[in-house]
């Protein structure tokens, strides 16, 4: 059976060069945001006009996923940004020229008025989601969450056997976070996800599930702190634990001192071999501020702060030493990028392909 038109659509992608594709998907993301502004736009005149009542749907949300086949929670962006749109058509544009996303102008528009919502919009420009729940925080603070210890129901199996004898129990978890919503809002076999939530400038809710072993840790750490938290709060305790724990990994890792920035001036030229010394490893962390230093033909640097490996900017094969100037922070990404700029993409490969240990990757023999 002959496949279909244009079932293979990465097919030709592969002839082109890597400048043509990023070329590429620039123009296709430009239009696809275009098509996309205008869906939003004809969703709201057929919202306005009722005319999903035609189609033998009771609502704009059930001819949005019976008839047009969306998703819910497609169906439900679309809609409350069309509706925000026709009452403040800016955001139509701002939509169809990339500078705020669906589910930015969902989350906003509850909170914008006619005196704000010219500031808002400003900065919410180009801002990712996460960035977004932090504006919407600020516009609307919410109190802080109460720490609450609660023991979840026991899971069930997704498909238990038809026999009259119950399922066992694969497990009970702790809940750390918010008073919970009502039991039947999330199915007992389904696990919640860890979520990080701004609540207001500066605050955060943060809820995840843990394990009995790791409650009873949690109260036998509450006992050796009650010097320095005496109420056993849960937001002073694990934020001390965590502090400590970071603190020790960033000593361990890049060479990080407690006792504050490291003396450039006092670090000297180490002679040629693989090893960084632990003062040109904490005046590198210090100078790059703990974050990848890769900065593209825009002027854009890498955000990334995790997985961050030290970089010789003169590669050590062929001379480069551990020093200050020739070492930089960056990703394993960057890292792997800088590697194959040096030393060929085709030798990185087998590297790759032979290396067995972490952090061999972007390290190949001299």
């Amino acid at each position: 059976m002959a496949d279909p038109p244009h079932s293979n659509l990465a097919g030709p992608l592969r002839a082109l060069s890597d400048d043509e594709l990023l070329g590429r998907l620039s123009d296709v993301l430009r239009q696809a945001r275009r098509v996309e502004a205008e869906v939003v736009a004809h969703v709201g005149e057929v919202d306005a006009r009722r005319l999903y009542a035609r189609e033998a749907t009771p609502s704009m949300f059930a001819y949005c996923t019976d008839v047009l086949q969306m998703s819910e929670h497609e169906a439900y962006l679309r809609i409350t940004v069309a509706r925000a749109a026709r009452e403040r058509p800016v955001l139509l544009i701002m939509l169809r020229e990339g500078r705020l996303h669906l589910s930015a102008i969902a989350k906003l528009s509850p909170h914008l008025t006619d005196d704000n919502h010219l500031s808002v919009l400003a900065r919410a420009s180009g801002r990712s989601k996460r960035e977004i729940q932090e504006l919407v925080a600020e516009l609307e603070p919410r109190p802080d969450a109460p720490p609450t210890v609660r023991k979840l129901p026991e899971r069930r199996a997704a498909n238990p056997p038809p026999t009259t004898v119950a399922a066992p129990a694969q497990g009970n978890g702790i809940e750390l976070g918010q008073p919970p919503a009502p039991a039947a809002s999330v199915p007992e076999c389904v696990a919640r996800p860890a979520t990080v939530e701004p609540l207001s400038p500066a605050r955060y809710r943060v809820q995840f599930t843990a394990s009995v072993a790791f409650r009873e840790k949690i109260e036998r750490l509450q006992e050796l702190m009650r010097a320095s938290v005496p109420d056993g709060d849960l937001a002073r305790l694990l934020e001390q634990a965590v502090t400590e724990k970071l603190a020790r990994l960033e000593a361990k890792r890049f060479g990080a001192s407690r006792s504050g920035p490291a003396r450039h001036s006092r670090v000297e030229a180490p002679p040629l071999q693989r090893y960084i010394p632990a003062a040109v490893r904490r005046a590198v962390y210090d100078r790059d501020r703990g974050r990848c230093r890769f900065v593209d033909d825009e002027g854009r640097r890498c955000r990334s702060r995790t997985r961050l490996e030290f970089h010789h900017v003169h590669p050590f094969a062929r001379g480069g030493r551990g020093s200050l100037e020739n070492i930089r922070l960056m990703c394993r990404a960057h890292n792997s990028l800088a590697a194959e700029r040096d030393y060929g993409a085709g030798h990185m490969a087998r590297v790759r392909r032979t290396a067995s240990g972490e952090g061999l990757v972007s390290r190949p023999p001299p």
